[in-house]
């Protein structure tokens, strides 16, 4: 494999770092189909990771590090199979059988499904495990995500985080869950957890919780991916198609959200031009499955995805229907009540309605614990009170918003807007 030239030792550590925390979703993928366990899968993923921090800064970072990471990963993983003495004898019985048998053609099952990524999502949302467990545990795997980031993003203690991953590993070890797409009831048992940790990784890429960069466009390609192939695999499921048309209106966006400095820009001021046609289509067709297949009253992410699909269909912010939007948030509270979903709602209020009455909406939300600590309240709240002249508590609450979040681009946003407040 060719390399590039070694760099110094921070620079190449640098892009270790960034190369192991984009690829390491792959290869825990990867390594996991071998030892069957997802614990020891993240082990040899970290060992590879540490072969890296040996060899690039004298080698030099090779031109697919990620390709370099989980080959030897799985180099690690092979020799740790071919050393139990289990494997051993099975591959000697089977070298036998090769040698006098001739192999029947593997069956094709139009519901099976080959990816690696899907597997990890799926062993992870197990029903042996608890659904924060599943989550922490996928958010962690797949998501590439930190402890401390999953903490924030819960607004949980990160030693509770750590904890629900340890033990999730563990109850799959113990279990000896299969790494595999399940069939059947199995499959439907998890596919609420599935779309969820789905929908949350995509979240993770579309407005990082945590970091340097507002966006991780990386999660946001491979979440999309396992919608798409999940659409596929279970094609007469609504919510699998409304999840799939959510995330495709909001890929649609990725070219607008941000200045070329990596600055975010608001979604009224963003230029409409630059979102993606295509994945906008892709949106409105999944949309239009999600509604064909529905057997009764539309679930959240179709709901979501309706929500999207009228920024989707409006040339400017001022032009968005939001008395429609609004309507559709309050069916979404009802169907899933969460003081987050009634601060969106409160937004569209503002756009239909006026800032009064979605001031009164916010702050009635003051008091939800689970919106103690997050940023985006007194960041909707000083909105609200600018465009009613309050400038001073305007940027009292943009400030706030600063100190509350950890991503250092949405940090610099609000400090931004408390300056114009002033």
């Amino acid at each position: 494999m060719d390399q590039q030239p070694a760099a110094g030792p921070r620079s190449a550590t640098a892009a270790i770092e960034t190369v192991f925390r984009l690829e390491s979703p792959r290869v825990v993928a990867a390594v996991a189909r071998v030892v069957r366990d997802v614990g020891i899968a993240e082990e040899l993923a970290q060992d590879a990771l540490v072969a890296a921090l040996e060899r690039w800064p004298r080698e030099g970072v090779p031109d697919n590090p990620g390709a370099w990471l989980t080959a030897t990963a799985r180099h690690r993983a092979v020799d740790l199979v071919r050393r139990r003495e289990t494997y051993a004898r099975k591959l000697a019985e089977i070298g036998r059988d090769l040698e006098t048998t001739t192999p029947a053609p593997e069956p094709s099952d139009p519901e099976d499904i080959d990816d690696d990524l899907l597997r990890l999502v799926f062993t992870s949302c197990h029903p042996v495990l608890s659904a924060e467990a599943r989550i922490a545990l996928t958010l962690r795997l797949l998501g590439g995500l930190t402890t401390a980031e999953i903490a924030r993003a819960y607004l949980v203690p990160e030693p509770t985080v750590a904890q629900r991953i340890v033990r999730a590993k563990r109850a799959l070890a113990r279990k000896n869950v299969a790494f595999e797409v399940p069939y059947g009831p199995d499959r439907e048992a998890r596919l609420g957890s599935v779309l969820e940790v789905i929908y949350l990784i995509f979240n993770e890429g579309y407005a990082a919780t945590a970091g340097d960069d507002w966006l991780r466009p990386g999660l946001c390609e491979d979440a999309l991916r396992l919608a798409r192939r999940l659409a596929a695999l279970m094609p007469k499921e609504s919510e699998v198609h409304g999840l799939a048309a959510l995330l495709e209106f909001q890929s649609s966006r990725t070219a607008a959200r941000t200045a070329p400095d990596g600055t975010p820009v608001l979604l009224k001021d963003q230029n409409r031009r630059r979102w993606n046609r295509m994945l906008v289509s892709r949106g409105i067709a999944a949309l239009v499955r999600a509604k064909a297949t529905a057997t009764g009253a539309p679930g959240p992410y179709v709901l979501q995805a309706a929500i999207a699909a009228c920024h989707a269909h409006a040339y400017s912010y001022e032009e968005t229907d939001w008395r429609a939007i609004a309507a559709l948030y309050g069916l979404l509270a009802a169907r899933v009540p969460s003081p987050v979903v009634e601060l969106n709602r409160a937004v569209a209020v503002s756009m239909a309605d006026g800032p009064e009455p979605a001031l009164r909406i916010v702050d009635t939300l003051a008091a939800e614990p689970a919106l103690r600590d997050y940023h985006l309240l007194p960041g909707v709240r000083g909105d609200l009170l600018q465009r009613l002249g309050r400038t001073a508590e305007a940027r009292a609450e943009f400030e706030r918003a600063a100190s509350l979040t950890g991503n250092e681009r949405e940090r610099e946003l609000m400090l931004r807007r408390a300056a114009q407040a002033g």
